[in-house]
């Protein structure tokens, strides 16, 4: 399963998601701070993931219609799409009726919150340059 400029998407399931047909995903993660997402981040809170979920959108139209195709997109200070959250939420729910714990959605998102942390940190290390200036 590609599309037309032979990509992939990030994952597959293997059993089906809903009516049969397995779930496609693309994740995400946009940073707000970024030159390019400054002015439309100014506009509101989850913006730019609404965005970046409308583009990954886009780029799968063609998938089959074997699929059900999911955009995770999320901005880099915790911000995600609305369809992410829908989706995030139903996930969660799902593996709490499987395990029984009925904290699993909460664990899933404190495990994307770790994830994004160490993200912000890798783009604040690499923020940093070389250059120490002489005193």
């Amino acid at each position: 399963m590609r599309r037309q400029n032979g990509k992939r998407p990030d994952g597959l399931t293997i059993i089906p998601w809903q009516g049969g047909k397995p779930l496609v995903w693309d994740v995400t993660v946009v940073s707000t701070l970024a030159q390019s997402y400054v002015d439309r981040a100014a506009t509101g809170v989850g913006t730019v993931a609404e965005m970046a979920a409308e583009r990954k959108a886009e780029k799968y139209h063609n998938l089959s219609s074997d699929h059900i195709f999911q955009p995770i997109a999320m901005e880099n200070l915790g911000a995600f799409s609305s369809s992410s959250l829908e989706f995030l939420r139903e996930l969660g729910r799902r593996l709490g009726s499987l395990s029984g714990e009925e904290r699993e959605a909460c664990f899933l998102f404190q495990r994307l919150s770790v994830a994004i942390q160490r993200f912000n940190s890798v783009l604040l290390h690499n923020g940093f340059t070389d250059d120490i200036p002489d005193l």
